[in-house]
């Protein structure tokens, strides 16, 4: 039986216009990641879905029950509800959320992807070890954060380990998208910082590089860490990305 939603880190929806702007959260963390984003987009006139990711939000032993499949279904459903509504979707994610929302757009109809902090590949010492090591552990804690802006520890809702069977899951899951990224062909808006711990910059220019097939923009901020759609230059992250939805809506008859 699954457990109940973390208070907080509940799916929102903001009814818009025509055009749906599909928020997905990084790897472990909750919509709240996103919520800030999304009620920004939604007071510029968009309809807004952030959705919560299967196993997320909840307790970590729900994580471990899921696949990246099941996190992706999550995306689909998402996507599929906005398109039943008569949506335009452009798709936003947040670090994995990031490589889902790209990996939605190899395999569905989209007006545009905004990619932020992006992983195209993992960098840690002991992921070689990783097979091994999740028979013997089962979470592995995260290190302490370290968001320029250090009031926002306080707002974000994420669970406190990685369960090492989910991080298994990731590795799958950033193997096989990067094989479907050449199919893109939507526009894409890479966003990322300088800064960023966790993944790395170099990851932004091997993701545009990876993207043959579509237009891809680019957006660095310099003052923030992982999670840019909370940290201290959010700001410039939200206006960036309205700027991006309102261009290509223009492109395809949109307001």
């Amino acid at each position: 039986m699954k457990s109940d939603i973390i208070p907080g880190a509940e799916p929102f929806y903001f009814d818009g216009n025509e055009i749906g702007c599909l928020l997905v959260h990084g790897f472990t963390s909750t919509p709240k990641e996103v919520r800030w984003m999304g009620e920004y987009l939604a007071e510029k006139g968009f309809t807004v879905s952030g959705i919560l990711l299967a196993g997320h939000g909840t307790s970590m032993e729900d994580m471990i029950e899921t696949t990246w499949r099941d996190w992706f279904d999550s995306v689909l459903q998402g996507y599929e509800e906005l398109v039943s509504r008569g949506k335009k979707v452009f798709a936003l994610g947040s670090s994995m959320g990031g490589a889902l929302v790209l990996h939605l757009a190899a395999h569905r109809p989209v007006a545009g992807v905004v990619g932020m902090s992006t992983p195209l590949k993992l960098t840690s010492p002991w992921m070689s070890f990783l097979p091994l090591i999740k028979h013997f552990v089962k979470y592995m804690p995260k290190g302490k954060g370290t968001w320029v802006n250090p009031e926002v520890e306080k707002w974000h809702i994420s669970y406190t380990h990685y369960p090492t069977a989910s991080i298994m899951e990731l590795v799958k899951f950033l193997s096989h998208y990067r094989d479907d990224l050449p199919d893109v062909t939507a526009p894409v808006l890479l966003m990322q910082s300088k800064t960023d711990n966790l993944v790395l910059p170099e990851n932004m220019e091997l993701l545009k590089h990876r993207l043959s097939s579509a237009p891809v923009e680019t957006f660095w901020v310099e003052r923030s860490d992982h999670v840019i759609t909370e940290d201290a230059e959010r700001e410039k992250v939200f206006r960036r990305a309205e700027e991006f939805i309102r261009a290509h809506s223009q492109e395809v008859g949109m307001k």
